[in-house]
């Protein structure tokens, strides 16, 4: 359903139904290629789209360090794409890839934590826990010290299946920064009060705004739909709770 609703895919469908009704009712049409041409314009402006994305990021600083030992780092799972040729940092999608940095950043700070990875196959031949796992081993993090959790599908199930594990541990939860909140709800909603470690945040302030800044960018467009995803997720946890 998400996929549907995303601003491309309205988009789109917007223009599949100016197109259906331009001699059958072209007001209507037209109307609809006005609404088309609008939301895909707003979606790939800079302006915008940081708009939409910066409330959903700055809930949470950058993790320094933790005053007391750390147990646990847990990644939640991203995605990847099984490519024998790649190496695994090559396999990991962008999200799994910065999340996966961010975890091997504070293990340095804390070596004395142990690491879970997270994530089912998603269709893959190969877990997306196992796959952070190899790409975090090739980045020097010990094998011995990484617990894989490889079926969870949602952030939800890792929450409620990595928590009994965790509990009353010192954790630190590391995800993208737009994801964070979300994260953090349903670890607290299963017991487990962890230390926030937002990664790779997609709007970062700069006092510099060169003129490029107000015309239509792609990587916007992407991050508009991530963030209108992540908030269509708020919805749903809303709802279930």
């Amino acid at each position: 359903i998400s996929l549907i609703i995303m601003p491309l895919s309205i988009t789109i469908l917007l223009l599949i139904f100016a197109i259906i009704f331009y001699r059958i009712k072209p007001k209507v049409s037209f109307i609809a290629l006005i609404m088309a041409t609008s939301l895909l314009t707003l979606s790939t402006l800079p302006p915008v789209s940081d708009a939409i994305m910066a409330p959903l990021e700055d809930n949470y600083a950058v993790f320094t360090r933790s005053k007391q030992p750390v147990d646990y780092i847990v990644i939640l799972g991203g995605g990847h794409t099984t490519i024998d040729e790649l190496p695994a940092t090559g396999q990991l999608n962008s999200s799994s890839l910065s999340r996966l940095v961010e975890a091997v950043r504070i293990y340095r700070l804390h070596p004395e934590a142990q690491i879970i990875t997270s994530g089912f196959s998603g269709g893959d031949i190969s877990s997306n826990a196992e796959k952070v796992k190899q790409a975090a081993v090739l980045l020097g993090l010990p094998a011995h010290k990484i617990i894989t959790e490889n079926f969870p599908q949602d952030t939800e199930e890792e929450a409620q299946l990595i928590a009994p594990r965790v509990l009353k541990r010192n954790v630190v939860l590391v995800t993208s920064a737009y994801h964070m909140p979300r994260a953090m709800a349903y670890f607290e909603k299963y017991g487990v009060n962890a230390i926030a470690a937002p990664a790779s945040p997609w709007v970062k302030n700069n006092h510099l705004t060169p003129w490029q800044y107000y015309l239509p960018s792609a990587k916007k467009l992407q991050q508009t739909s991530m963030a209108w995803h992540e908030i269509l997720g708020r919805i749903v946890q809303w709802i279930k709770s």
